[in-house]
């Protein structure tokens, strides 16, 4: 039997020597598209941070990235005394129309979802196979219907008129279905059952709590959806006093060619609007991530 010879052994060792080059690459290829996305995905927050701090003549000019000439308190006091202080009213609005919205809006989707998970009742699938379909039927669609039926019953132009729309969500009741389905084990309901709990204890003390972290995923989904929301109080509203921040700027932002001075409220104004968000994503986190992540160690 012949051994090979060394030409032959570093012959055989380098086709194992060229795999490992396709791995790198592609790990260095991954690296920098990840790069080019988050510089992609936070060029516009720092373009409006440093534009928030311009005046009209460098915002006009296309000055917004320069490091110099910055107005930011000179912005912020203009845009509180805008108007009489409207923009700040505009912003109790938004955060009356998605923080409580959105909070009931999580609750009744919690207790869908739980009721279909949990119970049976004739006809369940054919009724849950009806909220899918909602999901189907972009939001922009259901405007003018909504409008309708709000003509009829006389809260065109009203805080109603926004703020009822938002408590209904059918994505919401399927992820609170999906979360009660991995999180609300039947053990542990039939358990209270037999100490003698009844079914509005059991799901408040027990599946509301287990369900904590869908609960938090819905809030901020749609939380988020009804802070952007733009077209249906634009169909809605009239009373520029009701108008939520997202719309109010746009008003202001179709007088800036006529009046160039409002270039900066909106900007500033865009600024302030994103604050809300940042802070419900940070504040909560850390039951989002448990609540997404739990079911990738069952």
């Amino acid at each position: 039997m012949t051994t090979p010879s060394l030409s032959g052994r570093r012959a055989a060792a380098l086709p194992g020597r060229t795999a490992r080059r396709p791995w790198t690459l592609s790990k260095a290829a991954v690296n920098g598209a990840l790069v080019l996305a988050t510089a992609y995905t936070l060029l516009p927050l720092g373009w409006l941070l440093t534009a928030a701090a311009k005046n009209t003549p460098d915002l006009v000019g296309g000055n917004t990235l320069t490091p110099a000439n910055f107005h930011l308190g000179r912005n912020l006091h203009d845009l509180a005394t805008a108007d009489g202080g409207i923009y700040f009213r505009w912003y109790l609005n938004s955060l009356l129309y998605a923080g409580l919205g959105a909070l009931l809006c999580a609750f009744v989707c919690v207790c869908a979802g739980y009721a279909f998970e949990v119970y049976a009742f004739r006809g369940k699938e054919k009724l849950f196979g009806l909220v899918l379909l909602g999901v189907l039927v972009p939001t922009t669609a259901l405007a003018l219907p909504m409008y309708l039926l709000a003509s009829k019953i006389g809260v065109v132009n009203t805080f109603w008129a926004v703020f009822v729309p938002s408590l209904v969500n059918p994505f919401g009741v399927y992820l609170a279905r999906v979360f009660c389905a991995g999180y609300v084990p039947g053990e542990v309901l039939e358990a209270a059952r037999m100490d003698g709990a009844g079914e509005l204890r059991t799901f408040w003390s027990i599946g509301l709590k287990m369900v904590m972290p869908g609960f938090v995923t819905v809030f901020l989904f749609q939380f988020t959806a009804i802070w952007n929301n733009f077209f249906l109080p634009l169909v809605m509203l009239s009373d520029s006093r009701l108008f939520p921040v997202s719309l109010g700027l746009y008003s202001w932002n179709t007088q800036t060619r006529a009046f160039p001075d409002s270039y900066p409220l909106v900007v500033t104004g865009s600024l302030l609007a994103v604050v809300p968000l940042v802070v419900a994503f940070v504040a909560l986190q850390r039951h989002w991530k448990a609540g997404l992540t739990a079911g990738s160690v069952k």
